[in-house]
């Protein structure tokens, strides 16, 4: 898991890693390395407990969900991620498009529309 101030340094940092594990797996001539990748936003809570910082919330829940259920060449994002204006003009600067569908995640009640963004 991992924060990022904004939805879009989100999205590129996610970007920015599946490419060189794939970079990687060329290199190395294997397919074994992979990543899923969830991505959301909202608020969390931050707590500070050993020296670390830790997250914790619904926010956090979520994004361990998408994690879950996306897959290695797609990295799953939910509404407020796409919807921000700076990820949505990154995501288009690089064309990459956004594959809508809809998904149950435990612990939420109903269905949630995701959104897999190819990696």
């Amino acid at each position: 898991m991992a924060t990022f101030p904004t939805p879009a340094q989100g999205v590129a940092a996610a970007l920015d890693i599946r490419k060189v594990i794939d970079e990687l797996n060329r290199r190395d001539s294997r397919d074994d390395l992979f990543l899923k990748v969830g991505l959301h936003s909202g608020p969390c809570l931050a707590v500070l407990m050993n020296e670390r910082q830790d997250y914790f919330g619904q926010t956090v829940n979520v994004a361990s969900r998408l994690q879950t259920i996306a897959t290695p060449d797609m990295i799953f994002a939910t509404t407020p991620v796409v919807e921000d204006e700076e990820a949505r003009t990154l995501l288009a600067a690089l064309g990459r498009s956004l594959h809508g569908t809809t998904a149950f995640l435990r612990g939420l009640s109903g269905e949630i529309p995701v959104y897999g963004i190819p990696a």
